[in-house]
This record gives structure tokens, sequence and C-alpha cells, in this order.
């Protein structure tokens, strides 16, 4: 019944933006309880937790991602957005959002009750 779709460009230029869109289907992201996540593995290398937005609009990012990653919503389109400035290289990743019923800040698969099918961005020139 719950969807999650990942939606944006597949090649992004070095130190540009990188602007991803979940469209959740099934579900409001403004119902109480759950978390929307931005999660992504690189080719070859382990998951990695971005941020989350609540059912407020309140975010909760990466510490290590602080100043890069920004997670906004669209409450008209059911949607979460994520931007992450100033990319290079080891940004390229399969990019995922995925639901919580709790403030998960971590990539355990079970922690999350909806994934959405990923979407590869390559960053290069």
């Amino acid at each position: 019944q719950v969807e999650l779709r990942e939606s944006g460009p597949g090649l992004v230029n070095p130190s540009q933006t990188l602007s991803l869109t979940c469209t959740v289907s099934g579900a409001s992201i403004t119902a109480n309880l759950y978390y929307y996540s931005w999660i992504r593995q690189p080719p070859g290398s382990y998951m990695e937790w971005l941020g989350y937005i609540d059912s407020r609009g309140n975010t909760y990012y990466a510490p290590d991602l602080r100043g890069r990653a920004s997670i906004s919503r669209d409450t008209s389109q059911n949607q979460v957005i994520l931007h992450l400035a100033s990319v290079d290289p080891k940004d390229s990743a399969v990019y995922y959002c995925a639901r919580s019923p709790w403030p998960s800040t971590t990539t355990v698969r079970e922690e999350y009750d909806y994934w959405g099918r990923g979407i590869q961005v390559t960053v290069s020139s």
C-alpha cells in the first residue's frame, strides 16, 4: 500500500547541488509517528544514513554532512526532497528514501518499514 519512489538526475557535475525527490503514496508525510530518511550506498561500499524529516518538517542530519545536506518537503505533492551541495565523485551512489516508525539514524534494514527502489546517481564531468 505504501510506496516510496526516488526521482532526480542520474548525472551531476562536481561542485553542483544534487536534488532528489522522494514521492510517497499510500501515506501522508504529515501524519505523525513516521520519519522519512535518505540513505545512500556508494558502489562497493557501505550504506550511509544522511538525514531524516519528521511529520512536522523537523530535520536531523548525519554530522559529517551538515552544511551540505538539506531535507525539505512539498506537502501538496507528498514529497520529501534532498539537496546535497558541493558534490564530488565520492557522492556517487544509489540513493534511497526510507520510512521508519521512530527517528532512526542507522542503516539497519529492519528499522525501516518501507524503502524506495533507489536511484543511481553519478557525480562526474
